[in-house]
C-alpha cells in the first residue's frame, strides 16, 4: 500500500476523534470508540456485497427451522464471519430518533457471528453506546466511517460509472493491519503509553523473518508449517512471517501452507489481532489466537511449532503472573525449571521486575524435536537478557540452559532508537535445535548498531530504520559467517565462567585483660569463674593463636563465642584459625571457562602471589553465563597526539594575549 494513501486514511480516522468525540470523551478515551469502529467498518465493508444473499439464506434457514446457521451463512458471505442482521452500517444513517438509532445499531452488532462477538466484547464497545447516544454523536461517527472520502473496503472505489478512474484504491488485509497498528501507536503516544508493547516496527519484523527463514529456505518442502508468537500484540509479526514463508515457497515452487498461533494478554490488542485473522478469511486461524497471559495461562501448552517469532515485554513486572503460579519460589512449571546431569534442579526464574527471558524459555519448550528442521526462533530483547544476573541467578541459569544445550545460533545488536517506546539498545536472539555443522558449539555475535538509515520524521522515539538493503547485508553477514569487525564467532564456553568465593582465614590476637560485660551472664560467680579461666590461659597459651588459647581456657564453645568479640581483635600477624574465614577479607572472582588451567591455575597466578593464605570455598562455587557486546566490539576513542594538543594550547595562549592587548588599548 502506498504510504501516502496509508497516511491519508490514518489522518482521516484520527480526525473523526477530533471532530465527533472532543467534547464527550477525554482525549485518552478516544480509542475506546475509534478502534472498535474501525474494525466494525472494515468487517462491514467486506460483507456489503454479499448482504442480500446472506439475508436470503437466513430466511430459508429460518423457514427450515435450522438452529446452527453460521456455517451456511459464512459460506454465502465468502468470509470466516458474517452479519445476519437486516442492516448494513450505511443503513443506519437515516435514523431521526436517537432511541431508534440505538436499537437498530445494537441489533446490527448482535447480528455478527460469535467470533466477532468476542472481539466486540474484548473492546468493551457496547459500554460506549449509551454515552454516544446521550451526546447525540453515534450517527455522526457512523456517517464519518462510511464517508466516500475514505475506503476501508478491499475493493477500489471509482470516480466514474465505467470504473476506469480510481478514486480510492482497495485496502488489502496487510494494509488494514498496518492502519490498526499505526492508530494504536498514535493513541498510545498521545496518552504517553507503551506503544512498543503492541507494535514491533515492520523493518525489525522483516529482519527477524529473514533470519528465521532464509538459512533453511532450500529445505522447505511441500508441507504444512506452524508459526507461533507468545506475545503477539496485533498479530503483525505472524502476518509478516506467513508472507515471508509463502514467498519463499512460491519461489521454490513448493506447495506450502502455514498455521498461525498466538497469545495476547491485552484485551484490545487481542481483539484487533483476532479481527485481523478473520479478515484474512480464515476462521480457524482466528481460533488459534489465545487470550490471557502466556506465562501463567499458556494457551498452547501441548503444542510445538516449526517457527517462533516474538517481541516480549521487557523491563515489565510479572509479579501478578508469579502470584497466579503459586509464588515465585513455588513455580514448578517445566518451561522454567531444568535439571542438571546429576539430577540437581536448575531454576531459571528471573526477578519479578522483568520477565522477558521467560518468554524465550516458553518458546524453547515448544521446539519440535522429531522433525528434520526442528524449530527456529527469533526474539527481540533488551540488553538485560544477555548480561543481567549473577552466577546462579534465574537469568544466568536461563542463559546457561540455552548455551549448554547449544540452542543459540546468533545474537544481533540493533541500532539504538529502533523502537517507538524506547531508545535503548535491543538484540535479536536466533535459536535453533537443528544447527548446521559449522555452527555447532558456537555462537555468532553481530554488531549491527551502525547499520541504519535515518527517518525523515521520527515516529515516537524511533528515528532510524533497517532498509531492505541493510536487511540483506545483515542476513548475508549472518549466513556467510565471515569474521570481521562487526561479526565474531565464539565457542559456547567463551561465555561461561565460574564464580568462586575466595576466603582468607580469620586471624585474632587476644587481649585477656579487657573487660567482659557482666550482662552476658545471669550470675556474678559465672563471670568471676570465666575471668579466672581467661587469666590462667593467658599465662601459658600464645596470645596470637586463638585455637590454642581457647583450648587452654577449657571453656565451652558457647561461652567462648560470647566473649570472643570483647577480648580479641583482628591481626594479620596472628595465627590462622582453621575452618574460620574472615568475612571482611572475602572476595568473589569470576573465572572464565577459557582460563587455561581453570580455577586452580587462576588462584596460583592471580591470587596466591598477593595473598598466600587464600583459598576457595568450593561449596559456594557457581556457574554463570553472560554475553557482553562491549567486551568484543568496543572501540576506544582515539586520543589526540600530545604535539597537537600542545600546538592548540599555544594558539589559544597567543589569541588570549592579543585580546588582552586590545582591551588595554581600549582602556587607555
Amino acid at each position: 500500500m502506498d504510504n501516502q494513501i496509508h497516511n491519508t486514511i490514518v489522518s482521516f480516522i484520527w480526525g473523526i476523534a477530533d471532530d465527533c468525540l472532543r467534547d464527550v470523551y477525554v482525549r485518552g478515551k478516544y480509542r475506546d470508540v475509534i478502534l472498535p469502529m474501525t474494525v466494525i467498518r472494515r468487517l462491514d465493508a467486506m460483507l456489503e456485497d454479499s448482504k442480500e444473499a446472506v439475508l436470503d439464506m437466513k430466511k430459508k434457514l429460518d423457514e427450515a427451522r435450522i438452529d446452527n446457521q453460521w456455517p451456511a451463512l459464512y459460506n454465502v458471505a465468502g468470509q470466516a464471519f458474517c452479519n445476519a442482521s437486516p442492516f448494513r452500517l450505511r443503513d443506519l444513517t437515516s435514523r431521526a430518533k436517537k432511541q431508534t438509532l440505538k436499537a437498530d445499531f445494537e441489533a446490527y452488532l448482535d447480528g455478527f457471528s460469535p467470533n466477532v462477538q468476542e472481539i466486540l466484547e474484548k473492546f468493551r464497545f457496547r459500554n460506549q453506546i449509551d454515552t454516544m447516544i446521550e451526546a447525540d454523536i453515534l450517527g455522526a461517527v457512523i456517517e464519518k466511517f462510511i464517508s466516500p472520502d475514505i475506503n476501508l473496503s478491499p475493493k477500489p472505489v471509482y470516480k466514474d460509472d465505467t470504473q476506469t478512474i480510481v478514486r480510492h484504491p482497495g485496502l488489502d488485509n496487510h494494509g488494514m493491519g498496518t492502519i490498526f497498528e499505526e492508530l494504536i501507536r498514535k493513541f498510545n503516544e498521545e496518552n504517553n503509553e507503551e506503544a512498543g508493547e503492541h507494535w514491533t516496527p515492520r523493518d525489525v519484523v522483516e529482519l527477524m523473518a529473514d533470519l528465521v527463514f532464509m538459512p533453511i529456505a532450500d529445505q522447505i518442502k511441500d508441507a504444512t508449517y506452524s508459526c507461533y508468537d507468545g506475545a503477539c500484540g496485533t498479530g503483525g509479526m505472524l502476518t509478516v512471517a506467513q508472507d515471508r514463508l509463502l514467498a519463499i515457497a512460491q519461489k521454490l515452487e513448493k506447495n506450502v501452507s502455514i498455521h498461525l498461533f498466538g497469545q495476547e494478554v491485552n484485551p484490545e490488542t487481542y481483539a484487533i489481532c483476532k479481527a485481523d485473522m478473520l479478515l484474512k478469511g480464515d476462521g480457524e486461524q482466528a481460533e488459534h489466537i489465545s487470550y490471557g497471559s502466556t506465562l501463567s495461562l499458556d494457551g498452547n501448552a501441548t503444542r510445538q511449532f516449526d517457527f517462533m517469532l516474538s517481541n516480549p515485554p521487557y523491563g515489565k513486572s510479572w509479579k501478578v503472573d508469579a502470584e497466579k503460579m503459586g509464588g515465585k519460589k513455588e513455580i514448578l512449571d517445566t518451561r522454567f525449571n531444568a535439571y542438571l546431569e546429576g539430577g540437581e534442579q536448575m531454576v531459571m526464574i528471573p526477578r519479578t521486575s522483568d520477565g522477558q527471558l521467560l518468554f524465550l524459555l516458553n518458546n524453547v519448550a515448544k521446539m519440535k524435536k522429531d522433525t528434520p528442521l526442528g524449530s527456529r526462533i527469533a526474539e527481540v530483547h533488551n540488553g538485560s537478557s544477555i548480561f543481567t544476573g549473577d552466577a546462579g541467578s534465574g537469568e544466568s541459569n536461563a542463559r546457561r540452559y540455552l548455551i549448554e544445550n547449544d540452542l543459540v545460533e546468533a545474537i544481533i545488536a540493533l541500532p539504538e532508537n529502533m523502537f517507538y517506546n524506547t531508545g535503548i539498545g535491543t538484540f535479536i536472539w536466533i535459536l535453533s535445535n537443528r544447527k548446521e555443522e559449522r555452527r555447532k558449539g558456537k555462537i555468532q555475535l553481530i554488531d549491527a548498531t551502525a547499520m541504519k538509515s535515518p527517518l525523515r520524521k521520527n515516529m515516537g522515539k524511533k528515528n532510524c530504520e533497517v532498509t531492505p538493503e541493510i536487511r540483506s547485508e545483515i542476513v548475508r553477514i549472518f549466513m556467510e559467517m565471515e569474521q570481521n569487525e562487526v561479526n565474531m564467532i565464539f565457542d559456547n564456553e567463551e561465555f561461561g565462567y565460574w564464580s568462586v568465593t575466595v576466603e582468607r582465614p580469620l586471624r585474632l590476637r587476644i587481649y585477656p585483660d579487657r573487660e567482659i560485660p557482666a550482662s552476658l551472664f545471669k550470675k556474678a560467680d559465672e563471670l568471676t569463674a570465666l575471668q579466672s579461666a581467661v587469666a590462667e590461659a593467658a599465662k601459658t597459651a600464645p596470645l596470637d593463636d586463638w585455637a590454642a588459647f581457647a583450648k587452654a581456657t577449657e571453656l565451652k564453645v558457647g561461652i567462648l563465642k560470647k566473649i570472643r568479640p570483647f577480648i580479641t581483635e583482628k591481626d594479620p600477624t596472628a595465627q590462622a584459625i582453621e575452618g574460620e574465614a574472615d568475612v571482611d577479607l572475602r572476595d568473589t572472582e569470576n573465572i572464565p571457562f577459557t582460563y587455561e588451567g581453570g580455577i586452580e591455575a587462576f588462584m596460583e597466578n592471580e591470587v596466591l602471589p598477593y595473598a598466600s593464605d587464600a583459598y576457595v570455598d568450593e561449596k559456594k562455587t557457581q556457574i554463570g553465563y553472560e554475553i557482553s557486546f562491549t567486551k568484543y566490539f568496543y572501540k576506544p576513542v582515539e586520543l589526540r597526539p600530545m604535539e597537537e594538543i600542545w600546538e592548540s594550547l599555544k594558539a589559544l595562549e597567543q589569541e588570549a594575549d592579543g585580546m588582552m592587548a586590545e582591551i588595554m588599548e581600549g582602556i587607555q
